[in-house]
């Protein structure tokens, strides 16, 4: 999840509204065409940041819009039976009106589901009165939950999400940030709850590992971690602070399962120098040579740590004292790697870049281009 600035206005609790009770005097004339399209145009405001910030803490807003919409969905279900049972034929304006009818559902269901519920969410995670930077920061930490709650079926033995936040202005000498530390950067196993700072980004990390367990459990304890960390939100409510989360689920493969195998994992090695460049990486398939590689480059890797993704980026890291281009070393290090795999670094060098690699035929690759972020996911 790779956040950039939006570029449009927020749209106001008023000019929702309008689009909805137009909906519904549509709806009652039975002109189904426009109501799809006033809801189709509700549905669109509010996507992106700055569909979150209308809605923000505005508990009113979406009180009204759910009556709305409950009208709306009854009008919508009573006007596709009418249809359904007069068009003994299917004729072309009964196959058109079927089309809108569609259309108006499905902008309906993502204005409950998806706009208004994740709104809550983000209320939740954020807290009351929050900055507008930091909702923005917490909306991409959710849609990142929400995209692990839906491959959780493919495998929830452990889980994590690492958020990298840019551009805070904040120093580590700041009294209370020295406060809110304590020994949080010294988990050499980097579990849950670690935090890593760099001069241009600082990176925290939150993992949960059951080995029984039902879906749902593991993102519940990482989010219930995320809104306890006072630190996280002092970072991300800063005015110009932009955020990047990397986010995985799994099966363990490779390695026991346990936190310091959870990915994401990054690319700290034992007795590392201080001016290490520090990456980030989640894997999903195997790298069937990471035993090899280990050996090979001397990695020298906490115990614990026995997941086969450590390797990508310790060997980024690695490259990067030789090869100064970011992309170069990601490049030449996945280019050693057997197995089928799909790859996401995040590098506090360049926190506004996301570093994907795909090869083999058992995973994918999917980028989605939102107007305000760039979602990647290794399953459609």
């Amino acid at each position: 999840m790779l956040s950039r600035k939006t570029r449009r206005a927020t749209p106001t609790a008023r000019e929702i509204l309008t689009l909805l009770d137009g909906a519904l005097e549509f709806g009652a004339k039975g002109d189904i065409d426009q109501l799809a399209q006033a809801v189709t145009t509700a549905d669109r405001l509010l996507r992106g940041d700055a569909g979150q910030l209308c809605m923000a803490d505005n508990h009113q807003l979406t009180s009204a819009m759910t009556s709305r919409i409950d009208q709306l969905d009854a009008i919508v279900s009573t006007y596709e039976q009418s249809i359904e049972k007069s068009a003994v034929l299917q004729t072309e304006s009964s196959e058109h009106a079927m089309q809108e009818i569609i259309r108006a559902k499905d902008a309906i269901w993502e204005l409950r589901h998806d706009r208004i519920r994740t709104a809550k969410l983000v209320d939740a995670l954020a807290g009351q009165g929050a900055s507008e930077s930091a909702r923005k920061g917490y909306f991409s930490i959710q849609q990142a939950f929400s995209g692990l709650d839906r491959l959780e079926v493919r495998g929830r033995d452990s889980a994590g999400i690492h958020v990298l936040v840019s551009n805070h202005g904040l120093k580590a000498t700041d009294k209370q940030v020295k406060a809110l530390l304590e020994n949080r950067g010294e988990d050499a196993l980097f579990m849950s709850g670690a935090v890593r700072m760099t001069e241009t980004a600082w990176s925290f990390v939150y993992k949960a590992a059951a080995e029984i367990g039902e879906l749902g459990d593991n993102t519940r304890v990482m989010r219930n971690a995320v809104m306890a960390d006072a630190l996280l939100r002092l970072c991300v409510s800063q005015p110009d602070a932009q955020v990047a989360v990397l986010a995985h689920t799994r099966w363990a493969s490779v390695g026991i399962i346990s936190e310091p195998n959870a990915h994401p994992v990054n690319s700290e090695e034992l007795e590392g120098k201080h001016d290490d460049a520090y990456l980030v990486a989640a894997l999903n398939g195997d790298v069937d040579n990471h035993a090899d590689l280990r050996v090979q480059y001397g990695l020298r890797v906490a115990g614990p740590i026995t997941t086969d993704a450590k390797v990508i980026p310790a060997l980024v890291s690695r490259k990067l004292a030789t090869t100064k281009n970011l992309t170069d070393a990601f490049r030449e290090t996945v280019a050693q790697f057997e197995g089928s795999v799909a790859i996401a670094v995040a590098s506090a060098t360049e926190p506004d870049k996301l570093l994907l690699a795909l090869h083999g035929s058992g995973q994918g690759l999917c980028v989605g281009l939102a107007e305000d972020r760039f979602i990647v996911a290794s399953e459609p």
